[in-house]
């Protein structure tokens, strides 16, 4: 049952990310986090979203901009160094609280404020900031989503930069949580596999949605549902933390 849990589960938010470019990561973690260990669920989610988000960003590669690829990756790459000294692992309710509370941090900051990721030293400060959150949470799409979805991209542009940028820092996660901390996470080949075949089935399965879809109907959607999945973490992980 856990198997078929967790298979359906990367299927599932796999085709929610291919529609989207986002929250799929949000909701798997949300739920590796309940089912497994905190390295684990760490390790096995850095597995799935390297699958899914470097398919989605070979489906849609002429539509991704590299400037904040770059950017962010190299902003990754910085905050990684910086945790490797601390190797923190992060309680199960303070994930889950933090993975709730993310995707409202970017929209609190004033418009003047608003990170653009076109440009290289935002870009570069985005993906410091996004990989914190990927060692606190196990993902930085909320915070992506907020950057990307503000500046002058296109649905096509924003998933494919994006799953390019998830597929590079998933990649460095996987690293800390399975190589670096303490007592590290660990994958079973076979499960890896399972996961890795389902994100890859559920992200072609949604091509076609988002090709169906207009600009407008993309973000009005994406807002609402990151903004209930943030709320519902946020429910979960302060009961965790008062239990």
């Amino acid at each position: 049952m856990l198997i078929a849990a967790v298979l359906l589960t990367a299927l599932g938010t796999s085709v929610l990310s291919g529609i989207f470019g986002m929250a799929g990561g949000l909701v798997l973690i949300g739920v590796l986090l309940v089912l497994l260990p905190v390295p684990q669920a760490m390790a096995l989610h850095a597995v799935t979203q390297i699958a899914s988000n470097g398919w989605r960003a070979l489906l849609w590669r002429r539509h991704i901009c590299w400037r904040p690829v770059l950017a962010i990756s190299a902003g990754g790459l910085v905050a990684l160094g910086g945790w490797s000294l601390v190797l923190l692992v992060p309680d199960r309710g303070v994930a889950l609280l933090m993975l709730g509370a993310s995707p409202f941090l970017v929209r609190a900051l004033p418009a003047r404020w608003q990170p653009d990721p076109l440009r290289p030293a935002h870009g570069v400060a985005t993906g410091a900031a996004g990989m914190s959150l990927m060692v606190m949470t196990g993902v930085s799409g909320p915070l992506l989503d907020r950057v990307f979805l503000g500046r002058r991209l296109d649905r096509r542009e924003i998933v494919a930069t994006k799953a390019a940028v998830q597929a590079l820092s998933h990649t460095l996660k996987l690293v800390y949580f399975g190589a670096l901390v303490t007592n590290p996470g660990s994958v079973a080949p076979w499960l890896a596999a399972g996961a890795v075949l389902a994100a890859m089935l559920g992200t072609m399965l949604a091509k076609r949605v988002l090709e169906a879809m207009t600009d407008a109907q993309y973000r009005r959607w994406a807002d609402r549902i990151i903004a209930a999945i943030g709320c519902f973490y946020i429910g979960q992980g302060t009961w965790l933390l008062l239990a």
